[in-house]
């Protein structure tokens, strides 16, 4: 992970060993949204020995994110997303490689966008929008890079209950199910994700607030095990040890 702190390492190569560290870190990751899923799941990578990123957000800190988000402090309020996670991720490893595009996603510029960037080994889609993640999906397979893509985590409170598995065998969440009828419609193959079957609970919504301008919630933990989650599967699968 960093030749400038050998100690960083030791713990992760008594599990994975020499030559499967080694793979981890000449690999590179793309995680797209660096929400409370993304930014979590940059912190484990970058902690679990990846040497490479691409980091995608358009977003800056705000004060609304401090109870889910790795990069989420107050001295960070109002910073770029980007920035903050690249300097976190430069602070566990000062030898990893970042790259950053401070941009929102759109499904027309996602090929334009991505294919500018160096080419990972695996996407992360830690985003919100829709549309944009099927045509996420669409261009790594194009591509033939390995993806997961995060479902959604608002409103649930039971951790236990996520799974990461195909987009095929999911139920009840209603963004896998969207996803599931839109890939169908595009002629998308199957993918990897991590989704909860528990129904999302009922919002309570701030006095004066309407239907439409109350937001989903978010527990403290929920989107953080998540991320933790999606970097472990990514981790999994760099190292080989998903395919034993």
């Amino acid at each position: 992970m960093s030749a400038t702190i050998p100690e960083a390492t030791a713990r992760l190569e008594l599990v994975l060993g020499k030559d499967r560290l080694g793979q981890i870190q000449n690999s590179c990751v793309m995680i797209l949204g660096l929400g409370g899923v993304g930014s979590n799941c940059v912190q484990a990578l970058a902690r679990g020995g990846v040497g490479s990123f691409v980091l995608v957000d358009a977003d800056a800190v705000e004060a609304s994110n401090l109870n889910r988000q790795a990069i989420a402090y107050v001295s960070t309020i109002g910073k770029r997303k980007v920035d903050v996670t690249k300097e976190m991720i430069l602070d566990i490893n000062p030898d990893a490689h970042v790259v950053t595009l401070d941009t929102f996603l759109l499904k027309d510029n996602v090929d334009e966008q991505l294919s500018a960037l160096p080419k990972p080994d695996v996407v992360v889609d830690a985003i919100d929008t829709i549309s944009a993640k099927l045509a996420v999906v669409a261009w790594c397979q194009k591509n033939n890079i390995y993806l997961i893509s995060s479902m959604g985590g608002g409103n649930k409170i039971h951790p236990e209950l996520l799974e990461i598995t195909m987009l095929s065998k999911t139920h009840t969440d209603a963004l896998a199910r969207v996803m599931r009828k839109e890939s169908k419609k595009r002629g998308l193959a199957d993918f990897r994700v991590l989704y909860s079957p528990e129904p999302a609970r009922p919002v309570f919504a701030p006095e004066g607030a309407t239907g439409k301008s109350a937001k989903l919630g978010t527990m403290s933990y929920y989107p953080p095990i998540m991320g933790q989650m999606i970097a472990s599967d990514v981790i999994l699968h760099l190292s080989g040890l998903a395919y034993e």
